[in-house]
């Protein structure tokens, strides 16, 4: 992905250290990873029209490089989740649009395919650009997890899929990966192929300081990328435009 496709040279181009989460799914999908349907909308009934596309239940969230925690952001406006009809959807876009205004900001509405949640396991992988080892990628429990539990497993990058697979084993919630009480296994494989995935991009796109999935929601016989983040090394002047 190179040119005016390129998420990254698109964000540099603007002054930007970090990527839209659309961007950011744009170039894990790039590398192989499932993301959700979705469509980046201006309006509230452009929303209704990309929900109708995309097919209901829908999620709406802000899409702004400057948020990057969206459901902390407005009093919890930034995300709206099981939306089922039309009226949902644009009181969801409305809510996110007027609190953007209402904060200066330009923002937009990301529309995207609901994902049943209970039917996997969220987990994070990711990656950052260390000063002393270079490329290194995390694994853990995703969502609020990773930051009450601290389970995580690291590696210097690129890794391979069997040394990623090892990563997941090296969790205490490893079990889970494989079913515990009557929950469904999770394909690990598909969770290692992210973990080396997210390595690669680290080892080959150096303007990559941290990048992360989460929720990558593990299930029976694939992972899709829920959520995700990428910043960018700031450039030598110190600009930092968005955040």
């Amino acid at each position: 992905m190179t040119g005016a496709d390129d998420p990254i040279e698109a964000a540099l181009a603007d002054g930007r250290s970090s990527l839209t989460e659309s961007e950011a799914k744009r170039l894990v999908a790039d590398r192989g990873l499932s993301v959700p349907d979705g469509e980046t909308v201006g309006s509230p009934e452009e929303a209704v029209d990309a929900a109708e596309r995309i097919g209901y239940p829908v999620v709406a969230k802000v899409a702004s490089p400057a948020v990057q925690h969206k459901s902390e952001w407005a009093d919890g406006a930034g995300v709206a989740v099981g939306l089922e009809d039309a009226d949902a959807v644009r009181t969801a876009a409305e809510r996110i649009l007027d609190a953007a205004a209402d904060r200066d900001l330009d923002a937009a509405v990301l529309v995207e395919e609901g994902v049943d949640l209970e039917a996997g396991l969220e987990v994070i992988v990711g990656g950052t650009r260390d000063p002393s080892f270079g490329p290194t990628v995390l694994v853990g429990l995703g969502g609020i997890a990773v930051e009450v539990l601290q389970d995580v497993s690291h590696r210097i990058a690129p890794i391979s899929t069997a040394e990623a697979v090892e990563m997941t084993r090296e969790l205490e919630a490893s079990p889970l990966f494989d079913g515990y009480r009557g929950s469904p296994a999770v394909d690990r494989t598909a969770v290692a192929e992210a973990i080396v995935a997210m390595g690669d991009l680290l080892v080959e796109r150096e303007e990559i300081s941290e990048l992360e999935v989460n929720p990558l929601l593990a299930r029976s016989d694939d992972a899709v990328a829920l959520d995700a983040l990428v910043t960018l090394e700031v450039d030598a002047d110190g600009t930092d435009a968005e955040n």
